[in-house]
């Protein structure tokens, strides 16, 4: 790859390591400013659900925009964005202003996400796009390991407002860098240049479901929907759960720090395993020890050591799989609507991500126990993985999972 290749594919990295960082921080941030505000835990819900309502809205608005005026400046105007309502976070007082404002920073999450994707594909050689677009998802949970160490380290300090001055001052940075060296999709602008007539109307959604993509399109958004879910009801409850089975605050961020090392772990590797057993045997298997993993957690919960290496695989195992989902949402579909469908198939695993920490603040209102949480977790994964067996019936053109 040429140096500009691998510039442009290294700020879209950057860009995803913080957006990792600020959508994973609040997670482990709850128990700390539950206590400091006085909060009731389990009024956190709406909190840990508004960013992620953010994430559905843009991830699927900003797509089509992107797809009919390009990537460039979608991507820049989402990092300002999520960097502004960051910095306001940080001076919350109440569960109303913490729910706004989370809520206005997902906005910029979810523009800059499936963006970033797209130009990342744009700009590699096809026979690396599974790889190259697979690692650069390492940036999430890599994003969420500097949130966990810089709150380790800032919280006793400064308090858990500094972890939000820290999470909004990165991106403004890193904004000003964008504008001076990300290039527009060379990929898009041919393609623009090709179709002016298409170009200048807005890309329909309903271009996800012609040319036989319907049925394709519909079983890749059940496994974005059920493992986004997984993966936001382990990031935004696993540290209250754990707090609530005995173990310290520092113990949770530990179960956040593993898991997010975990998820680096299956993101860089994920490329390789799909090439080498195939896409549709790595997905189910990974699913499976899903459904093996989730519910051993509370047991688990008595010995440190043995939780924390259930929870690492168990980042292998759901990070490495939205890896996997995000490089053929990337691939599946053709340059003029390919953000459109990244955006969708995000936005739609953004609903997952919303029900996700929702479901474990009703089950906590419950009184429902860690043990009886966790294993409700088991059902997505059987849900996705049923999902990718039944994407066989369809011809090799349709089924996303033969890519």
């Amino acid at each position: 790859m040429s140096p500009q290749q691998r510039r442009t594919i290294a700020l879209c990295a950057a860009v995803v390591v913080l957006d990792g960082f600020d959508t994973q921080c609040m997670g482990f941030l709850v128990p700390v400013i539950s206590e400091s505000l006085r909060i009731p835990l389990a009024s956190f819900g709406p909190v840990l659900s508004a960013a992620l309502v953010g994430l559905m809205v843009a991830a699927m608005a900003s797509g089509p925009i992107a797809d009919r005026w390009g990537r460039r400046w979608v991507v820049i105007a989402s990092v300002v964005v999520f960097a502004v309502f960051a910095l306001l976070t940080a001076r919350a007082a109440t569960l109303q202003q913490l729910v706004v404002f989370r809520f206005l920073t997902g906005l910029g999450l979810g523009g800059a996400m499936p963006n970033a994707v797209a130009l990342t594909s744009e700009y590699t050689p096809k026979r690396l796009q599974a790889i190259v677009i697979g690692a650069i998802f390492t940036g999430m949970p890599a994003g969420a390991v500097v949130a966990s160490q810089a709150a380790l380290f800032m919280i006793p300090r400064w308090g858990w407002r500094s972890v939000f001055v820290l999470g909004g001052a990165l991106p403004l940075a890193l904004a000003a860098v964008l504008v001076a060296r990300l290039p527009e999709s060379v990929e898009w602008i041919e393609s623009r240049t090709r179709g002016r007539a298409a170009a200048r109307r807005a890309v329909p959604v309903r271009d996800l479901f012609t040319d036989g993509r319907a049925a394709g399109t519909l079983l890749l958004w059940i496994p974005f929907f059920m493992n986004l879910l997984i993966l936001y009801f382990v990031l935004s409850w696993l540290p209250s759960l754990l707090r609530q089975s005995g173990l310290s605050i520092a113990a949770g961020v530990q179960a956040v720090i593993a898991f997010s090392l975990g998820g680096v772990i299956g993101t860089l590797t994920q490329g390789h395993v799909m090439r080498t057993a195939g896409t549709r045997a790595a997905l189910v298997v990974e699913f499976a020890l899903c459904i093996l993993l989730i519910p051993s957690l509370a047991s688990a919960a008595a010995s440190l050591p043995l939780m924390l290496a259930i929870i690492f695989v168990l980042g292998i195992c759901v990070q490495g799989a939205q890896a996997g989902l995000n490089a053929l949402a990337a691939m599946f579909y053709p340059t003029a609507i390919r953000a459109t469908g990244i955006g969708w198939a995000l936005g739609v695993g953004r609903v997952g991500s919303i029900v996700g920490p929702s479901v474990g603040g009703l089950l906590l209102s419950l009184q429902w126990t860690p043990d009886r949480i966790f294993m409700a977790g088991v059902a997505p994964a059987v849900c996705a993985a049923a999902a990718i067996v039944l994407a066989s019936a369809l011809p090799q053109k349709a089924n996303a999972f033969l890519i």
